[in-house]
């Protein structure tokens, strides 16, 4: 009896723990619902969107607003459309900015909306014209190698002409010069 009341314990801790993890996934995928009413459409164009996925939140003051749609390229500008969900309840204004953000350390991407000044508000159909594109960490390590790798050459040849003097002098004890930069004794 009592070896099966433990065989009962353990498999309920262990369908928790399956249970936990089934939602903790969900939650990482971005598959959990949000309390997203009536929604209205607009569309953003990005050069950059880097990891931003379809469901992808759209925060505004970090509260979810909305969700990405979809996401497609037009090939006449070269640029991603992304697509937003906007629930009816929040109205932003037309000059608004969409901004592509990095939250969590497994660097979930996000559509960051802030709100300008003016008095229209965005309707469904609108498109948002202020963007700005995802940073790209790679692109930014590739930037600093080469700007230091283009410093480099004019270091280490200011560096070599001074190494080879000091060298030159401990060979010799002492430089011919060192004389005359003496200052002379009264």
């Amino acid at each position: 009896m009592e070896r099966t009341t433990i065989d009962l314990w353990v498999g309920i801790f262990v369908a928790l723990g399956v249970a936990a993890l089934l939602g903790l996934a969900m939650k990482v995928g971005n598959l959990t619902t949000d309390d997203i009413g009536e929604i209205y459409s607009v569309t953003a164009n990005f050069e950059n969107i880097g990891g931003l996925k379809p469901r992808a939140p759209v925060k505004s003051a970090g509260v979810v607003v909305g969700r990405v749609a979809d996401i497609t390229f037009d090939p006449a500008t070269f640029e991603a459309v992304v697509n937003l969900s906007v629930d009816k309840r929040y109205h932003f204004p037309k000059d608004t900015f969409a901004n592509i953000y990095t939250a969590g350390l497994l660097g979930e991407q996000y559509i960051g909306l802030e709100a300008g000044g003016d008095e229209v508000m965005l309707k469904s159909g609108d498109k948002i014209t202020q963007t700005q594109d995802a940073v790209v960490l790679e692109k930014m390590i590739s930037q600093f190698l080469y700007n230091k790798a283009s410093e480099e050459p004019k270091e280490t040849a200011s560096a070599a002409v001074s190494a080879s003097t000091k060298s030159g002098d401990d060979a010799l004890g002492s430089s011919p010069l060192d004389d005359m930069k003496k200052p002379v004794a009264p």
